[in-house]
Protein backbone atom coordinates (compact mmCIF):
# COMPACT_ATOMS: atom_id res chain seq x y z
CA UNK A 1 0.00 0.00 0.00
CA UNK A 2 1.48 3.46 -0.80
CA UNK A 3 1.62 6.14 1.72
CA UNK A 4 -0.72 8.07 -0.39
CA UNK A 5 -3.40 5.65 0.07
CA UNK A 6 -2.35 5.31 3.54
CA UNK A 7 -2.73 8.23 4.84
CA UNK A 8 -6.16 8.50 3.39
CA UNK A 9 -6.97 5.56 5.50
CA UNK A 10 -5.27 6.93 8.58
CA UNK A 11 -7.18 10.27 7.81
CA UNK A 12 -10.45 8.36 8.03
CA UNK A 13 -9.75 6.84 10.96
CA UNK A 14 -9.03 9.97 12.94
CA UNK A 15 -12.29 11.31 11.35
CA UNK A 16 -14.02 8.49 13.46
CA UNK A 17 -11.79 8.33 16.67
CA UNK A 18 -13.83 10.69 18.57
CA UNK A 19 -16.86 12.93 18.08
CA UNK A 20 -17.26 16.33 18.05
CA UNK A 21 -19.51 16.76 21.52
CA UNK A 22 -17.00 14.02 23.02
CA UNK A 23 -13.90 15.99 22.18
CA UNK A 24 -15.16 18.74 23.84
CA UNK A 25 -16.67 17.20 27.24
CA UNK A 26 -12.94 14.65 27.41
CA UNK A 27 -11.07 18.01 26.63
CA UNK A 28 -13.17 19.79 30.10
CA UNK A 29 -13.58 16.49 32.13
CA UNK A 30 -11.00 14.07 31.94
CA UNK A 31 -8.53 15.75 34.45
CA UNK A 32 -11.35 17.08 36.72
CA UNK A 33 -12.97 13.35 36.40
CA UNK A 34 -9.44 11.71 37.74
CA UNK A 35 -9.39 14.26 40.60
CA UNK A 36 -12.55 13.99 41.91
CA UNK A 37 -12.52 9.73 41.91
CA UNK A 38 -8.65 9.56 42.65
CA UNK A 39 -7.97 7.74 38.83
CA UNK A 40 -4.38 6.69 38.21
CA UNK A 41 -3.85 5.72 35.11
CA UNK A 42 -1.08 2.87 34.61
CA UNK A 43 0.42 1.91 31.05
CA UNK A 44 -1.38 4.72 28.66
CA UNK A 45 1.42 4.02 26.27
CA UNK A 46 -0.29 0.77 25.52
CA UNK A 47 -3.38 2.58 24.34
CA UNK A 48 -3.26 2.50 19.93
CA UNK A 49 -2.57 5.98 18.84
CA UNK A 50 -5.24 8.46 16.65
CA UNK A 51 -5.52 7.13 13.58
CA UNK A 52 -3.97 3.54 14.16
CA UNK A 53 -7.63 1.91 13.90
CA UNK A 54 -10.26 0.44 15.69
CA UNK A 55 -9.75 -2.14 18.87
CA UNK A 56 -12.37 -3.50 21.00
CA UNK A 57 -11.98 -2.24 24.96
CA UNK A 58 -12.64 -5.46 27.35
CA UNK A 59 -13.11 -4.49 31.11
CA UNK A 60 -14.16 -5.43 34.00
CA UNK A 61 -17.42 -4.19 35.76
CA UNK A 62 -17.86 -2.31 38.76
CA UNK A 63 -20.69 0.50 38.72
CA UNK A 64 -22.57 2.69 36.18
CA UNK A 65 -19.57 5.22 36.22
CA UNK A 66 -17.16 2.78 34.10
CA UNK A 67 -17.49 3.96 31.17
CA UNK A 68 -16.97 7.36 32.91
CA UNK A 69 -13.72 6.59 34.37
CA UNK A 70 -12.43 4.59 31.13
CA UNK A 71 -13.40 7.44 29.10
CA UNK A 72 -10.90 9.82 31.45
CA UNK A 73 -8.50 7.35 31.64
CA UNK A 74 -8.05 6.99 27.26
CA UNK A 75 -6.59 9.50 25.55
CA UNK A 76 -6.45 8.82 21.53
CA UNK A 77 -9.84 7.55 20.74
CA UNK A 78 -13.50 7.67 22.11
CA UNK A 79 -14.81 4.38 23.00
CA UNK A 80 -18.46 3.71 22.38
CA UNK A 81 -20.47 1.67 24.83
CA UNK A 82 -24.04 -0.12 24.76
CA UNK A 83 -26.46 1.27 26.90
CA UNK A 84 -29.66 -0.36 27.90
CA UNK A 85 -32.69 0.86 25.10
CA UNK A 86 -34.47 2.67 27.93
CA UNK A 87 -32.14 5.62 28.08
CA UNK A 88 -32.88 6.43 24.77
CA UNK A 89 -36.83 6.94 25.37
CA UNK A 90 -35.94 9.83 28.03
CA UNK A 91 -36.26 13.01 26.22
CA UNK A 92 -33.04 15.21 26.26
CA UNK A 93 -31.08 12.35 28.02
CA UNK A 94 -31.45 10.52 24.95
CA UNK A 95 -29.57 13.12 22.58
CA UNK A 96 -26.76 13.15 25.20
CA UNK A 97 -26.24 9.86 25.51
CA UNK A 98 -26.02 9.75 21.61
CA UNK A 99 -24.20 12.41 21.06
CA UNK A 100 -21.58 11.22 23.28
CA UNK A 101 -21.38 7.68 21.12
CA UNK A 102 -23.80 5.56 23.15
CA UNK A 103 -25.86 3.02 21.52
CA UNK A 104 -28.71 1.10 22.33
CA UNK A 105 -28.93 -2.69 23.39
CA UNK A 106 -32.54 -4.79 24.77
CA UNK A 107 -31.57 -6.11 28.21
CA UNK A 108 -32.76 -9.92 28.83
CA UNK A 109 -31.50 -11.45 25.63
CA UNK A 110 -29.13 -11.81 22.68
CA UNK A 111 -29.87 -7.86 20.64
CA UNK A 112 -28.67 -9.50 17.16
CA UNK A 113 -29.29 -5.73 15.91
CA UNK A 114 -26.41 -4.00 18.53
CA UNK A 115 -24.01 -7.05 18.00
CA UNK A 116 -24.68 -6.23 13.91
CA UNK A 117 -24.17 -2.91 14.68
CA UNK A 118 -20.99 -3.32 16.87
CA UNK A 119 -19.33 -5.22 13.89
CA UNK A 120 -20.00 -2.54 11.87
CA UNK A 121 -18.30 0.03 13.77
CA UNK A 122 -15.37 -2.12 14.57
CA UNK A 123 -15.53 -2.75 10.44
CA UNK A 124 -15.79 1.68 10.15
CA UNK A 125 -12.71 2.03 12.33
CA UNK A 126 -14.37 2.86 15.58
CA UNK A 127 -13.80 1.81 18.91
CA UNK A 128 -15.82 -0.16 21.37
CA UNK A 129 -16.18 -0.88 24.59
CA UNK A 130 -17.07 -4.10 26.04
CA UNK A 131 -17.89 -5.70 29.65
CA UNK A 132 -17.67 -9.46 29.46
CA UNK A 133 -19.29 -10.24 32.83
CA UNK A 134 -22.44 -8.53 31.09
CA UNK A 135 -23.56 -6.30 34.25
CA UNK A 136 -22.07 -4.73 37.08
CA UNK A 137 -20.49 -6.82 39.81
CA UNK A 138 -19.45 -4.29 42.60
CA UNK A 139 -17.92 -5.56 45.72
CA UNK A 140 -17.22 -8.98 43.73
CA UNK A 141 -14.00 -10.64 42.71
CA UNK A 142 -14.30 -10.33 38.93
CA UNK A 143 -12.17 -14.11 38.36
CA UNK A 144 -15.13 -15.52 40.27
CA UNK A 145 -17.68 -13.75 38.14
CA UNK A 146 -19.90 -15.20 35.10
CA UNK A 147 -18.02 -14.16 31.89
CA UNK A 148 -20.38 -13.78 28.69
CA UNK A 149 -19.55 -15.37 25.50
CA UNK A 150 -20.35 -11.83 23.59
CA UNK A 151 -16.95 -10.32 23.46
CA UNK A 152 -15.35 -12.89 22.44
CA UNK A 153 -17.82 -13.45 19.06
CA UNK A 154 -17.45 -9.67 18.46
CA UNK A 155 -13.51 -10.02 18.53
CA UNK A 156 -13.06 -12.92 16.41
CA UNK A 157 -15.93 -11.88 13.89
CA UNK A 158 -14.26 -8.20 13.96
CA UNK A 159 -10.67 -9.46 14.13
CA UNK A 160 -10.08 -5.86 15.61
CA UNK A 161 -7.37 -6.28 18.27
CA UNK A 162 -8.42 -6.58 21.75
CA UNK A 163 -7.45 -3.81 24.76
CA UNK A 164 -8.00 -4.90 27.92
CA UNK A 165 -8.25 -2.88 30.77
CA UNK A 166 -8.88 -3.62 34.37
CA UNK A 167 -9.79 -1.03 36.72
CA UNK A 168 -8.93 -1.72 40.44
CA UNK A 169 -9.38 -0.11 43.85
CA UNK A 170 -10.18 -2.38 47.42
CA UNK A 171 -12.27 -4.83 47.40
CA UNK A 172 -13.90 -3.75 44.13
CA UNK A 173 -16.59 -1.72 45.60
CA UNK A 174 -15.38 1.65 44.52
CA UNK A 175 -16.47 4.73 47.32
CA UNK A 176 -16.26 8.64 47.40
CA UNK A 177 -12.42 9.40 47.74
CA UNK A 178 -11.34 6.06 47.76
CA UNK A 179 -8.72 5.87 44.90
CA UNK A 180 -8.92 3.96 41.57
CA UNK A 181 -6.33 2.24 39.74
CA UNK A 182 -6.84 1.75 35.45
CA UNK A 183 -4.74 -0.37 33.93
CA UNK A 184 -4.36 -0.67 30.28
CA UNK A 185 -2.50 -3.74 29.06
CA UNK A 186 -0.92 -4.12 25.65
CA UNK A 187 -2.95 -5.03 22.57
CA UNK A 188 -4.13 -8.85 21.70
CA UNK A 189 -3.97 -9.80 18.40
CA UNK A 190 -5.88 -12.16 16.55
CA UNK A 191 -3.14 -14.60 16.51
CA UNK A 192 -3.09 -14.60 19.96
CA UNK A 193 -6.44 -15.79 20.57
CA UNK A 194 -5.96 -18.33 18.25
CA UNK A 195 -9.89 -18.72 17.53
CA UNK A 196 -10.52 -22.35 16.17
CA UNK A 197 -13.78 -22.62 14.61
CA UNK A 198 -14.38 -26.39 14.54
CA UNK A 199 -14.11 -26.23 18.27
CA UNK A 200 -17.24 -26.11 20.43
CA UNK A 201 -17.58 -23.24 22.95
CA UNK A 202 -14.77 -21.07 20.98
CA UNK A 203 -16.46 -17.77 21.64
CA UNK A 204 -16.66 -18.78 25.96
CA UNK A 205 -13.22 -19.55 25.44
CA UNK A 206 -11.82 -16.03 23.76
CA UNK A 207 -14.11 -14.14 26.37
CA UNK A 208 -12.68 -15.94 29.17
CA UNK A 209 -9.29 -15.40 27.67
CA UNK A 210 -9.54 -11.97 26.98
CA UNK A 211 -11.18 -11.11 30.40
CA UNK A 212 -8.35 -13.14 32.17
CA UNK A 213 -5.95 -11.18 30.50
CA UNK A 214 -7.59 -7.69 31.55
CA UNK A 215 -8.09 -9.06 35.20
CA UNK A 216 -4.12 -10.20 35.13
CA UNK A 217 -3.21 -6.33 35.09
CA UNK A 218 -3.99 -5.78 38.43
CA UNK A 219 -1.87 -8.59 39.90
Amino acid sequence: MNAKKQEKINKRYREKSRGKAYAVVHTLLKYPIRWIFRIHVHGAENEPARGAGAYLLVCNHLTVLDPVWLCSALNNQQPHFMAKAELFKVPVLSQLVRALGAYPVKRGGADVGAIRHTIAMLGEGRTVGMFPQGTRRKGQNPLETEVRSGAGMIAVKSGAPVLPVYIKTKDNCPRIFRRIDIYIGKPITAEEIGYDGESVGEYARVSKLLFERACGLGD
